[in-house]
């Protein structure tokens, strides 16, 4: 049988649900429940915001917060650096900054004798021509920012009432 945890804000009397098949650990349990306490206040932050663009921007920076924790979760490290890139290049940091600081941290890690981490991956900027769309495999509606979902992924399920 699915377990339910309700979250509400006082302040808005917004009231998240989250339904399904909970782990029986308490850790667990205490982590559900802090998860979604937080994305509650959070959401209710959001939406008590009164200019209509600055909303929007707050909702797209969590979103894209949830997907990079999303990937880091799967250790998709590809997607993480996509996402951590896609950030970048919206606040004006470009590609050529970004391989300036790609350099300066090769030679940090070498005046310390010690190798550049892996987990960068091989190169982490790209030039423009790699970075085009023909090498890109991810379904263009990725690109749209201002993308919705109007349907939850086939895994959540939404509670019946």
């Amino acid at each position: 049988m699915a377990q339910q945890y309700v979250a509400n804000d006082p302040r808005s009397g917004l009231e998240v649900q989250v339904t399904g098949e909970f782990p029986g650990e308490p850790d667990d349990r205490v982590r559900i429940a802090r998860t979604t306490n937080l994305f509650t206040r959070l959401m209710s932050t959001i939406l008590s915001t009164e200019n209509d663009t600055e909303r929007r921007e707050r909702f797209k920076a969590i979103e894209t917060q949830l997907e990079v924790a999303d990937a880091l979760v799967r250790g998709d490290t590809m997607e993480v650096q996509r996402l951590f890139r896609e950030t970048l290049h919206q606040a004006g940091i470009t590609e050529e900054h970004l391989a300036e600081l790609e350099q300066q941290l090769r030679d940090q890690f070498a005046a310390a004798g010690a190798e550049f981490p892996p987990i960068f991956g091989e190169q982490l900027t790209r030039t423009h021509d790699e970075a085009s769309p023909e090498g890109d495999d991810r379904p263009a509606e990725l690109d749209d920012p201002d993308r919705t979902d109007t349907a939850p992924p086939a895994e959540e399920q939404r509670p019946q009432p």
